[in-house]
Formats: C-alpha cells, structure tokens, sequence
C-alpha cells in the first residue's frame, strides 16, 4: 500500500467515526455573557442550522472580541409540522455555542424567496419592516447574511430582505456587513478566517443538535471537510491569483463590506486573512 492510499483511508475511517458520536446530547458549558454595552453581531439565518454552519466568525467575534452575537431565525423551514421542533433544536444549538436567539414570528416568515419579492410586493414588504425593526432596535455592529448567489432560493430570499431593509433605513444605520456562502460559492470573498480545532469541534457539536435535520442528512460530519476546501479557494480567491495558501487547515471565506451613508462600500483594498490568535474584530480595522 503506498502512503497516499492510507492517507485517504484515515478520511474514510474518521468519516465513519462520527456517525456514531452522539446527536446533540452534549452538556452545555458555562460562558461568560457579554456586557450590557457589548458590541453586537446580528446573524440572519436563513434555515435552523445556518448559524452553525457559517457561524465562525460570528464564533470568534464573540470569544475572542466580546461580542454579543444574536441569531435570528428568519425562517424556521418550510415543513409546517418540523418549524416548533426545528425552533427547539436551534435554541439547544445556540444555547451550546453562546448565540441568542431572535425569532422573526411564532413560526417564522414565510415565502422568502425571489419569487414573492417579485409576484407579492405588499407581502414582501412586512416581511422587510420585520427586519428593518430588528436592524433599529438592536443596531448592530456586524450583520451577517447570506450573499445574492448563494443558490438556495431561501439564502438568496434572505439576501434580498436584508438589503432591502438596509436601504429603507437609509443613512440612519452604519454597519459592518458580512455575506456568508454555502449552498453557492461566493465569487470574490475578501476574507478568509481560519476556524482552530476547539471553535470547529464546537460548531459541528451544536449543529449536530439540529437532530431531524442531521439524521436525514449528516452535513454536520462534513463541516471540516467543506472548510478545508475553503483553504484551497481562500488562497487564491482572497491572497490572489497565484499567491502562497494560508497554513490553515480549516477556513471559512466571507465576503466583507461596509454599510455607509445608504450604500456597501469597500473598506479595505484585496483581501484578509485571519489566523487563529488574532481577535477577530482586527478583521474590521
């Protein structure tokens, strides 16, 4: 056997591993809540188990920064028997990584797609004044949301909402803006955070609390993987064409931008990299 073919049966053999490791039922460890006045992150989701998967900044904003980091479920899927147990789950996820939890209505929106954007415009505007309250009330630091061609017709719906409620408001919010990728990869990220072995163990541990979801599917076992192709992509697609990869072995890439005088600017020219013993907030600066 040469060495590469055991190389890749280690993968195999850890892949089979975590299918026997429990599905949530993890104790929940005390942290420290942040201050009163703690800067805040607002992490719109478009689905229960968005804010585990794409979460990592939000993470370190919140552990190494003390930042407040609340989720909102913007949508609690679209099974109207699995939203309350979907509900459940995240507020046991969120409760293990540190996150609040705001809901956008008892069952969360609906409809939230292109679509009704474009065919229910009386419709789609409650649900923009939802989020533009949320936006006025908690004005946040740092608003993280799915970018306009994450594939997912919710991500993208999300997207939608959240800049049309950014551009209802105006010149009377200034934020930080981070877009997120997934289902769709984002085609010009500037920022690659590096996500360290404890802060990924815990992200596949809460969304591992998404128990419907992670039985029917387990995504959550693939979450380092997902993030180490995000090293290969990080370091091109934010270090340049052609430039030295980062030595990361687990990434997450976002695209970053500021929310000024009613428009997105770019506040930092090329791209960033953030390695593991670097305050994430350093990010903005």
């Amino acid at each position: 056997m040469h060495p590469y073919r055991l190389y890749v049966q280690s993968y195999a053999s850890l892949a089979g591993l975590g299918t026997h490791l429990p599905l949530g039922d993890l104790p929940l460890r005390p942290r420290p809540k942040p201050g009163s006045d703690a800067p805040k992150v607002l992490l719109f989701s478009p689905h229960p188990d968005d804010e585990c998967i794409v979460g990592l900044l939000a993470l370190r904003l919140m552990r190494e920064s003390g930042y407040r980091v609340i989720n909102v479920a913007v949508t609690q899927g679209s099974d109207p028997g699995r939203q309350e147990a979907r509900l459940a789950e995240l507020k046991n996820a969120c409760a293990f990584l540190g996150f609040e939890v705001q809901q956008t209505a008892p069952r969360g929106l609906e409809r939230v797609n292109l679509a009704a954007r474009e065919q229910d415009p009386v419709g789609w505007t409650d649900k923009v004044r939802v989020i533009a309250k949320l936006l006025q009330v908690e004005r946040p630091q740092v608003i993280c949301f799915p970018h306009d061609q994450d594939w997912n017709s919710t991500h993208v719906g999300v997207h939608w909402l959240v800049v049309d409620a950014l551009r209802g408001l105006g010149t009377s919010l200034e934020c930080v803006t981070v877009e997120t990728e997934y289902w769709g990869q984002c085609d010009d990220p500037n920022a690659a955070v590096e996500a360290g072995p404890e802060d990924l163990a815990d992200l596949v541990a809460a969304c591992s609390f998404h128990v419907g979801e992670v039985r029917r599917n387990p995504y959550h076992l693939l979450l380092p993987a997902w993030m180490m192709d995000n090293v290969r992509r990080g370091g091109e697609l934010v270090g340049g064409q052609g430039g030295a990869a980062p030595a990361f072995t687990f990434a997450t890439l976002y695209r970053v931008r500021r929310w000024r005088g009613g428009q997105f600017e770019r506040f930092y020219p090329g791209g960033r990299m953030l390695p593991v013993g670097q305050p994430a907030a350093t990010l903005f600066q």
